[in-house]
């Protein structure tokens, strides 16, 4: 991946390490070289439990990267690996960027929500006379676009997955269109079935996907392959 870079955008869905599954172990070594291959302007978004970014944090700071921010992913529902503790229904994704740039240089478009409460002003308004209280009347003001919040719902691909922990694109794009301009090139270091691919498709960024396992390679290439996008001048 590095010599194909560098890249604007790499999102990073690796395994937690959480269970007792085969495929579940932990990856080392691709921290340093993500960081290497990243555009000064670039950032990593990383998916994992709480548990897994404890286990790697000192390897995140070792690879010279810097903490901005993380979400939360509510999904409609989820797994637990204990019957004695909360189910779980959420899982995390952290943002960092290179600890050699001013985070006033990483892209950043910060993204808004239609959904949340206009925030209301009451204002009074003074009567014309001292002596005429019944004049005086409050007017509201709507307010703006709304941040969005760093809590984000997004239904899984339970019943349509490819993958057994495919993340789905709604959520991926919203991290696209955050972080990674338009036509800028998006790394997926654990590509799975392509659901990062999809969003970059529909979204106007260029994309390139790792995935070990060649029978869900040729699946997340014919998912890709399958998606139109909006601007054909998109680079596939």
């Amino acid at each position: 991946m590095p010599p194909r870079g560098p890249f604007d955008l790499i999102l990073a869905d690796p395994p937690y390490g959480d269970t007792s599954l085969a495929w579940d172990r932990r990856v080392a070594g691709w921290l340093p070289l993500a960081r290497q291959s990243l555009a000064p302007t670039g950032s990593i978004w990383l998916f994992g439990s709480l548990r897994a970014f404890m286990a790697v944090a000192s390897e995140v700071r070792e690879a010279g990267l810097r903490y901005a921010q993380e979400i939360v992913w509510e999904k409609q529902n989820g797994s637990s690996f204990h019957a004695d503790r909360f189910r779980r229904v959420h899982e995390l994704a952290a943002q960092f960027y290179r600890a050699d740039a001013a985070w006033s240089a990483v892209y950043n478009a910060v993204q808004t929500t239609p959904d949340a409460t206009a925030r209301t002003v009451r204002r009074k308004r003074r009567p014309p006379h001292t002596g005429h209280i019944d004049a005086g009347h409050y007017v509201s003001e709507d307010g703006g676009p709304r941040l969005m919040r760093s809590v984000i719902y997004a239904r899984n691909a339970h019943g349509r997955a490819i993958h057994p922990t495919e993340k789905p694109a709604a959520l991926l794009e919203i991290l696209i269109r955050t972080s990674c301009p338009e036509g800028g090139l998006v790394a997926d270091w654990f590509a799975g079935s392509g659901a990062a691919g999809e969003a970059c498709r529909l979204t106007g960024r260029r994309y390139l996907g790792c995935e070990i396992d060649a029978a869900m390679a040729e699946k997340a290439r014919a998912r890709i392959g399958a998606v139109l996008p909006f601007d054909r001048r998109a680079t596939p």
